[in-house]
Order: structure tokens, then C-alpha cells, then sequence
């Protein structure tokens, strides 16, 4: 296939999965998103489950034809475009110059990637796998951010980093964004200190002991989820 007609095809197969049922289902994932208003972000009606394999068939897509679905107004298309960068990224045998190529795209792109679960596909992958042996200063460029998909990013990234067991960039970002006001920040640095706890759980709860009053609650809820019952009973009463 013609890489020109590449992005096309995509689309056209993505529009073949759409049903009006999924309509509602796919609309749930714009819940808090900052952008979910927008006129440049329309719904195809494509289960998510169903975005992937199709994502997978064309995994070797270049990418400006994937900055091209980044490109499109449909959210389903740009978590196709994410998903394929997140199956490159994954990619045994990537040389470090396709790497820093995604990277670049996802960061200079960031403008597209503009839902909580388009971030949550791409970020561990393209950028944390990218910065593991890196200077991260991005990652707290982006923790600042006034863009809450941004702030997301910046600890989303980190997930690689625990699954190696550094978990220092982790707590470090967190200290930033630990009194963020977006609910889906909140959750998502609530969730990888939980991670994080699980490979330095002591590490974790000095972070709680510090933080667990000026917290939101749903950011300490998810944080404190793993701790055992009376650790946990301390911090969340």
C-alpha cells in the first residue's frame, strides 16, 4: 500500500467499526477532559477495545502519516495514532534515532494528544522509554504546564522508570503536581505513587506523611489504596 494513502486507509477502516451504540460508551473517556467541548473533537463511535488491532495491523506507518491522524478531528483516530507510536516505541531491536523520533513527534504534538487516555497509551513507552537514560528536565517543563494533558504526561511518563524501579522522578514530580486542581491529575499522580509505593513503600508513606493534609482527597485515595489496612486508615481519616 502507497504510504500516501496510508492515513486514509486507516481512517476508512476505523469508520467501517463504528456503530451509533458505541457513541455513549466511547463518550465516557471525555469525562474532565479540557478539550471535551471543542469543536475539533468529534466522536466516530468506535469501541476502544476495537481501536487497537486495527492500530496494530498498521504499526509500521511513518510519521508524518501518523501526525496526519494526529491530525484528524475524531478522537478515535487520534488513539489510533497513539496506539501505533506506543507499538513503534515497544518495538524490539528500535534504534535510538526512531526513539528520539516519536518522542519529538509526541512532544511537538502534544496540542493533539489532548484526552487523559491518548496520553496514558503513548507516554510510558515514547517518552518515559526515551528519557531512561536521559536528562528528564522535560518532564518538569511539562509538570508546570498549564495544560492539564501536560501535567498528566509528565507523571504518566514515569511509569517506565518504576517498572525499572527508580522511582525518584516519580515522588519528584508528584512534589509538583500534589496540590494540582484537574481531577484527572489528581488521579493520575495518585496512581503512580501508589505504583512507586509498591517497589518503596516506606518511600511512600514519608511522601504521605508530608503531603497527606494539603492532598486532594481523590489524589490520597488512590495513593493510599495499597497500603495496608492500618497505614492506610491513618492517612485517609
Amino acid at each position: 500500500m502507497a504510504t500516501a494513502v496510508r492515513p486514509r486507509a486507516f481512517v476508512t477502516s476505523l469508520k467501517a467499526l463504528a456503530t451509533k451504540t458505541a457513541v455513549a460508551d466511547v463518550s465516557r473517556f471525555f469525562r474532565n477532559d479540557p478539550l471535551a467541548s471543542s469543536s475539533d473533537n468529534k466522536i466516530l463511535g468506535v469501541r476502544v477495545g476495537s481501536i487497537f488491532p486495527l492500530a496494530k495491523q498498521f504499526a509500521d506507518m511513518s510519521l508524518p502519516d501518523i501526525e496526519q491522524l494526529l491530525e484528524n478531528k475524531y478522537y478515535e483516530v487520534r488513539m489510533g495514532a497513539v496506539a501505533i507510536m506506543d507499538y513503534q516505541a515497544r518495538r524490539r531491536g528500535i534504534s535510538g534515532d526512531e526513539r528520539k523520533a516519536l518522542f519529538d513527534l509526541y512532544i511537538r504534538r502534544h496540542d493533539r494528544i489532548n484526552n487523559w487516555d491518548l496520553v496514558d497509551r503513548a507516554a510510558p513507552y515514547v517518552v518515559g522509554a526515551y528519557l531512561t537514560d536521559k536528562p528528564r528536565d522535560v518532564l518538569y517543563r511539562l509538570a508546570r504546564s498549564a495544560n492539564p494533558c501536560e501535567r498528566r504526561t509528565a507523571i504518566v511518563s514515569t511509569y517506565y522508570f518504576i517498572r525499572d524501579g527508580d522511582v525518584d522522578e516519580t515522588f519528584r514530580i508528584a512534589e509538583i503536581l500534589v496540590t494540582d486542581q484537574h481531577d484527572l491529575v489528581q488521579k493520575a499522580v495518585g496512581s503512580w505513587i501508589r505504583e512507586a509505593g509498591k517497589k518503596d513503600q516506606r518511600r511512600l508513606v514519608r511522601f504521605l506523611e508530608t503531603h497527606s493534609a494539603s492532598m486532594p482527597r481523590t489524589m490520597l485515595r488512590y495513593a493510599a489504596e495499597k497500603l495496608p489496612a492500618r497505614t492506610r486508615a491513618k492517612f485517609i481519616s
